[in-house]
């Protein structure tokens, strides 16, 4: 995956460089989007999540992506296991959670990524994993720092797209 129909995201648009502030800024794009959405908790569809478990789900995303970097750096070429997000969403009870907690620990896990991001060279960035999905295959930390970005983009989309359906329901 190196774009992204849905969303328009385009991974070689981020550079290196850019990925920690792209990172850094996250919290406070989602805390502003969310604060748009009239009802946070609402599922646009049964099988789709809420505002609110997105967030949750980009927090983690951020965490979980912070380990696997961690762990790329003092292995070689380290499998990473997929976080099972559906799984996590029903076992941490996202639509549960408390959104500005959750918009706290989003934006201290988006500078802690950043961070770490931020003290890598092009030698770092071009250490390789092998990323579970959406297939295995071996992707370099340069590209792992992109798919993040994604990550926080898209579900900023999927935010949009849900407040506006609330306001126009």
């Amino acid at each position: 995956m190196d774009r992204c129909d849905e969303c328009g995201f385009v991974y070689t648009d981020i550079s290196g460089a850019a990925v920690p502030p792209l990172l850094r800024e996250l919290g406070g794009r989602y805390a502003s989007t969310l604060a748009e959405v009239p009802y946070p908790r609402r599922r646009p569809a049964e099988t789709v999540w809420s505002p609110l478990e997105y967030t949750c789900h980009v927090r983690d995303v951020l965490r979980v992506q912070a380990e696997r970097l961690a762990w790329a750096l003092r292995v070689e070429e380290p499998e990473f296991v997929p976080m099972g997000r559906d799984e996590r969403a029903v076992a941490d009870a996202y639509n549960e959670q408390d959104p500005q907690v959750v918009l706290d620990e989003l934006t201290a896990a988006g500078v802690d990524l950043a961070a770490r991001f931020g003290a890598l060279g092009p030698a770092e960035l071009a250490r390789t994993g092998v990323y579970p999905w959406p297939q295995r295959q071996v992707r370099t930390l340069l590209w792992l720092g992109r798919h993040t970005v994604h990550e926080g983009e898209h579900h900023l989309f999927d935010l949009r797209r849900a407040g506006q359906a609330q306001r126009n329901g």
